[in-house]
């Protein structure tokens, strides 16, 4: 009786994007491919999809151009690329509209993505149903990715509920996306076991990261169970809050009956040596040391080990406050672990209040950032609860989607008690199409909507980055952010491309440009924060952007929290005077709006 074949996809997109800040440019990816390649033993590569577009842009690169040069050799060799989607977020952090999701498949395929792997944090299937027809559409594969965690309410009963309706939309297989590795082995082996016996036509993959530990024992269980697809890693970015190295699993499912295909272990060193080097060359700088490192800790808070980096770095820049506040009530300051410890114990106990979403990508975030501020004013003996930033509270509403488990009560009233509405509609119908007004504008910039309409997408899809790589602000940004990171280094600093200078801004000016704009305050002196968890200089509201009388439009993180940038007036934006992460003075302007 032949052997039945286990097949592997390689991710090295999700390989960088679990690592650090940046993937490598689109010279870099052509080096390796060929290597990849040679290697043998892949049937498909994760080429793109996830931060990969917003990645490029911050490099000031065009991603459509990266996609179409990546994806092209292995296209040549016969081997499948895929990207990831998030289902209504489609490829950013927050709902994208239905005319733009369509246009992104469309753009995908003829770029050369074969398979679209679609998820929603939520798991709510109703995200997913324009993610399958849209692929299908375009003729590319739909690969349905169930957000994979472990709770009293993540039965197999639960994720076949969603595997029963994505199946009736027509996708074509499904991916078991254990983000943050704490699925349990034979929990997912009988899930595996039910996705088949109920449609064995249906191809089923498997992707874990090994922060917890479960991976290679989880692996191991979904092959016996079905599983045709194992997302691998190569060194030296595998293990760690990474993936599996496909050396090891590829043996053991040899010495466990599999039929495998040969591994080139030649080319296995290139690639582990060009992944080195492009390490050293500038993405080491944003690759913090502890995604090296396995741990258990993650098992309880459920926690993706692709979040350590930007979790411990919060950490950091609340640790400064949290220990004045130590000192001012008398008690002894926290080492940064003591901090890390309760900021886990405090995940554990916000996340089933807040309904179980599974931890992934933006939901992870929410929670995350909920816990530390929960944490920061339980220690400044300010009740839980006291700080939940708008996308958090656009999660509990039910903007997003059906949470999997039922709200605390508390949680329930401090929604009333702030007069917010629960929504149980389809969210897609909250984002109305948006593609002729981006063609307007493109028309009003004179930029070319590119061929398949790519260049249109891409500025659709991530206005801000977009206009800061046409003008040249982003790549600025990055060089100077990589010239600041080598000379902190001691490394000789190499400029690759051109400067571009970054705009003066004078409030004078922009008063006497706009006479009858309301300028917008800080409160406080501390850094300016226009999107909570968004790191990218870039991030501040681009003008035009309208704003609401009353209501939050950025944040000033002071050592005692946050203080809300809180408009006069209902208008438009025309200026904006600071970037995301200066530092500003109590009373300084940082924007004009106008009526």
């Amino acid at each position: 009786m032949a052997k039945r074949e286990i097949k592997f996809s390689l991710v090295y997109r999700d390989m960088w994007q679990s690592s650090g800040k940046y993937v490598p440019r689109v010279d870099q990816l052509e080096e390796v491919a060929p290597a990849i390649i040679d290697m043998g033993c892949f049937d498909r590569v994760e080429t793109n999809g996830g931060a990969f577009e917003q990645v490029n842009l911050l490099f000031g690169e065009n991603p459509n151009v990266a996609v179409r040069r990546w994806t092209a050799p292995f296209h040549k060799a016969g081997i499948e690329t895929h990207m990831l989607e998030r289902g209504l977020n489609a490829l950013r952090m927050n709902p994208v509209p239905a005319d733009v999701r369509e246009l992104m498949f469309q753009v995908k395929h003829k770029q050369g993505t074969d398979i679209a792997r679609s998820f929603c944090g939520l798991n709510d299937h109703r995200n997913l149903r324009l993610s399958v027809e849209y692929a299908k559409k375009a003729g590319m594969t739909s690969q349905v990715a169930l957000s994979i965690t472990n709770s009293p309410v993540h039965t197999v009963e639960y994720y076949m509920g969603v595997v029963d309706k994505v199946v009736e939309y027509g996708c074509d297989e499904i991916c078991l996306k254990d983000m943050a590795g704490i699925g349990r082995p034979t929990f997912l082996a009988s899930l595996v076991s039910e996705i088949k016996r109920k449609y064995p036509h249906i191809k089923v993959q498997y992707h874990g990261h090994t922060g917890p530990g479960f991976s290679p024992a989880s692996m191991l269980e979904v092959a016996r169970a079905g599983a045709d697809y194992l997302d691998v890693a190569v060194e030296p970015l595998s293990w760690g809050k990474v993936h599996p190295d496909v050396i090891t699993i590829r043996e053991m499912m040899r010495a466990d009956g599999f039929a495998v295909k040969d591994l080139n272990m030649d080319a296995y060193m290139e690639v582990r040596r060009l992944t080195q080097k492009f390490i050293d060359d500038f993405l080491g700088y944003w690759i913090n040391p502890s995604n090296a490192k396995m741990t258990s800790l993650l098992v309880g808070c459920g926690l993706p080990g692709g979040m350590m980096g930007s979790m411990m770095a919060d950490l950091k820049g609340f640790q400064g406050a949290i220990n004045a506040a130590q000192r001012a009530h008398g008690r002894p300051e926290m080492s940064l672990d003591t901090l890390m410890v309760k900021l886990f114990e405090e995940v554990e106990y916000v996340w089933p209040r807040l309904g179980y979403p599974p931890l992934v990508t933006p939901f992870s975030q929410y929670v995350k950032n909920t816990a530390l501020m929960n944490l920061f004013n339980m220690l400044n003996d300010k009740p839980r609860w006291t700080t939940i930033d708008k996308d958090t509270w656009g999660m509990i509403l039910g903007d997003m989607g059906k949470l999997p488990g039922p709200l605390a009560p508390e949680i329930i009233e401090l929604a009333k008690s702030k007069g917010l509405s629960f929504y149980d509609g389809v969210p897609q119908d909250n984002y109305p199409d948006e593609l002729p007004k981006f063609r307007q504008m493109m028309k009003e910039e004179g930029w070319d909507e590119g061929e398949d309409s790519e260049e249109l997408f891409e500025f659709a899809m991530h206005e801000r980055q977009y206009r800061d790589y046409k003008s040249g602000v982003a790549k600025q940004q990055f060089n100077k952010e990589l010239a600041d990171f080598r000379a902190k280094a001691g490394a000789p600093i190499i400029v690759k491309r051109p400067v571009v200078e970054m705009p003066k801004f004078d409030v004078r000016e922009y008063a006497e440009k706009y006479p009858h704009a309301v300028p917008v305050q800080a409160k406080a002196k501390g850094q300016l924060l226009w999107e909570v968890d968004v790191d990218a200089p870039s991030a501040a509201p681009i003008a035009g952007a309208p704003v609401e009388k009353g209501k939050p439009m950025g944040y000033v993180q002071t050592w005692y929290g946050m203080e809300e940038l809180i408009p006069a007036v209902t208008g438009r934006v025309v200026a904006v005077l600071g970037k995301q992460g200066d530092e500003v003075e109590k009373g300084e302007i940082v924007a004009f709006i106008q009526e």
